[in-house]
């Protein structure tokens, strides 16, 4: 049953009961709207309570139902409210917990109001690409005013009930309700149930004293702040209409607006990455209630830059960790940095001081391997080298206690060969954090054949309660981000000796959306990273075609900002990307060796090349069983590699193209005497995928 009905005295009383948050799907308001009907028919019900069971009043729209006809059948949410409304009988919500987008429209459809402290009340559709749809643009003025009411529905977050109900001539909430929220209610119910007329919140006025000025203020700050994304300054002119308006027009101006929203391609890359981000937690053959094994302690091997930001993860949710160097030098140093990015932070006024004290409080360091026995998990963050791999996984498997993960924080090498350094290949996982690691919001969890499912489930858990984004990866090299952003890389370098400048190539990808195009990207995470990588190629698959501009670039010892040179200069303790006459000189002597004529290339096949890289590895990432779904591509290339999430991920952004457009342009590349023709060769998926007029998603 996904609404419940019981009789207090002379109130009803109507719980939501759609677990997890009780959203409003089909058939949660038929049973809804059948509990109404049968207090109205009840001459013994005097009034109505509405509440939400468990954890939430509601959630709004129910998730699952995204783009299915239920979404929209009736009864919809707009008649559920219009049902509320004509309700001869007073409608009290009863809100607690959480209180958002259609659940807010729901109760701002009822006569009264009480909310238990704490209450986290927002209207968070802008985060999805839209404006709320049901009322919410035109409603909530008119209980909190204008300003107040625009703020919550431009930013989309949530604000505790309490301090809403400070906001001066505020009518949202008649109570707020210190104890048993449902008792108390009743209690309001029962004191309000002779009052006539009963109150809408249609009937209100919306008032503002300056009015055209705001207004005009609101749509300079809100359009600078929301490039590339229509909704927030549609919010604006709702508002507006509210204002403007009689309040069945302005409903009108609202709905039109929403569904025009619906249809851009920016609210579908919103709506994709938000379902995206969810679907990442689901393991085919993993159960949700698999049993975690309990972790209490951390251990983290080296303390550089990486195992640093990977200790401070774990300090901050409140983890004691143990930090292991060789050296006490290596060690003292990881420790004063992790104690300047918490001064840092404090400084900013981001961290109270007491926390810095309790969290700092919770690191200890060693040098002996012994003294990482009692720790649940381990995490190496060492050099990129097998070798190195091996020894510390040797000795990690001589003192870690049964049951305790070993994790290996490694970007591309074989975790299958890293747990084969042990005797116990079952507890061994890769865990592939981004620099900087305490503030990338990604983490690849790469499973290898032997991980256990109680290991994997357990180490998505824990990366959910240190925040992070977590996406399941096979072993392969390079797992799912490093292996495609090779290709595009390569593609990028193809460039080069076409005719591209890195600046050009940059401010193209750059206006398309990404964070830093690729050549601002090389100098900021070390040219001598991919040099490394190349080297590696060259003898394993001496086949596979790249530039030679990036090795020229390193042989010059231009490795990027750590050095003050690679693709551009850089002038000292500043990161700004200034063209480098020197390596543009470099390119085109490299052209000329080629015998190369550059020519002009537009912005569009810059682009078009990067990006279908991306795809072209990717569709072969899903074929092998790499990643589970394209959506957890996205969401690897969203929270990991700066790609717009405007644009909803490399696959995303395909599906949006069309992959019959995609493959046709591919063929076109394909055709470039320059370019590599094996590179374009549709992956076997796309391929079918294109063929068959369907999508990723």
């Amino acid at each position: 049953m996904s609404a419940t009905f019981e009789i207090r005295g002379s109130v009803a009383v109507i719980t939501l009961a759609n677990p997890p948050v009780n959203g409003l799907g089909f058939e949660t308001r038929v049973a809804f709207v059948e509990a109404l009907e049968r207090a109205s028919a009840d001459t013994a019900v005097k009034a109505i309570v509405i509440t939400g069971a468990g954890k939430a009043f509601s959630g709004g729209a129910d998730i699952r139902e995204f783009g299915s006809p239920k979404a929209i059948a009736e009864p919809n949410l707009l008649t559920l409210i219009l049902t509320l409304e004509a309700s001869g009988k007073p409608v009290v919500a009863a809100l607690h917990s959480v209180c958002m987008g259609g659940g807010l429209e729901l109760a701002l459809g009822c006569h009264y109001r009480v909310a238990a402290p704490g209450t986290l009340v927002a209207l968070p559709e802008v985060k999805i690409g839209l404006i709320p749809g049901a009322g919410g643009t035109q409603r909530l003025p008119r209980v909190l005013g204008v300003e107040n009411a625009l703020n919550m529905i431009v930013s989309g977050e949530p604000v505790k009930s309490e301090l809403l109900a400070m906001a001066p001539g505020q009518t949202l909430f008649q109570k707020i309700i210190e104890g048993d929220l449902l008792a108390g209610a009743v209690a309001f119910a029962n004191e309000v149930a002779d009052v006539r007329p009963l109150p809408l919140v249609r009937n209100l006025k919306v008032e503002h004293p300056n009015a055209d000025a705001y207004l005009q203020f609101a749509r300079n700050t809100v359009g600078a702040m929301s490039r590339n994304f229509p909704a927030p300054l549609k919010c604006v002119e709702a508002v507006a209409a509210s204002l403007k308006m009689k309040f069945d027009d302005g409903m009108r101006f609202e709905r039109d607006t929403f569904i025009a929203l619906m249809m851009t391609p920016e609210c579908r890359a919103l709506r994709h990455a938000f379902v995206a981000e969810r679907a990442t937690t689901k393991i085919a053959d993993v159960p949700a209630d698999t049993p975690l094994r309990e972790i209490r302690k951390l251990a983290v091997i080296g303390a550089g830059t990486m195992g640093g930001g990977i200790a401070m993860n774990f300090l901050n949710a409140g983890l004691p960790v143990v930090l292991l160097e060789a050296k006490q030098e290596a060690l003292d140093r990881g420790v004063a940095t992790i104690r300047k990015n918490y001064e840092a932070q404090v400084k900013k006024g981001k961290l109270k001081q007491d926390k810095l004290d309790a969290r700092l409080a919770l690191l200890s360091t060693t040098l002996n391997y012994a003294d990482l026995g009692d720790a649940d998990m381990v995490i190496e963050a060492v050099f990129e080298d097998l070798a190195v791999k091996e020894a510390v996984f040797k000795q990690l498997d001589a003192v870690m206690k049964p049951g305790a993960i070993l994790a290996s924080n490694t970007s591309t090498l074989d975790v299958d060969r890293i747990a084969a350094f042990t005797a116990r290949p079952q507890d061994v996982i890769g865990t592939h954090f981004f620099s900087p690691a305490n503030v990338m919001k990604l983490l690849e969890v790469v499973r290898g054949k032997a991980t256990a499912k109680d290991v994997l489930a357990t180490v998505m858990a824990l990366g959910k309660k240190i925040r992070k984004t977590c996406v399941v990866s096979g072993v392969c090299d390079g797992f799912i981000g490093n292996r495609m952003i090779e290709q595009y890389a390569r593609q990028a370098g193809f460039l080069l000796e076409e005719g591209c400048a890195p600046a050009q190539v940059d401010k193209a990808m750059e206006k398309f959306g990404m964070a830093m195009g690729p050549f601002r990207m090389g100098d900021l995470a070390g040219n001598d990273v991919g040099w490394y990588i190349r080297k590696r190629r060259y003898l394993e698959k001496p086949h596979m075609r790249y530039s030679r501009t990036a090795d020229l670039l390193c042989e010059l010892g231009r490795y990027g900002q750590k050095t003050g040179a690679g693709w551009y200069d850089y002038l000292p303790g500043k990161r700004d990307a200034i063209p480098s006459p020197l390596v543009v000189e470099m390119i085109e002597k490299h052209r000329a060796e080629l015998g190369v004529t550059p020519r002009k290339i537009g912005d569009d096949e810059i682009v078009h090349r990067l990006v279908y890289s991306l795809v072209n590895e990717g569709a072969k990432i899903i074929d092998e069983g790499i990643a589970m779904r394209a959506s957890d591509i996205d969401m690897v290339y969203l929270s990991g590699y700066g790609f717009p999430l405007f644009r909803g991920g490399p696959m995303c952004y395909a599906d949006t193209v069309g992959l019959y457009n995609v493959v046709a342009s591919m063929k076109r590349f394909a055709q470039n005497p320059l370019d590599d023709a094996t590179f374009w060769q549709p992956a076997p998926l796309l391929a079918r995928l294109a063929a068959d007029g369907k999508t990723f998603s």
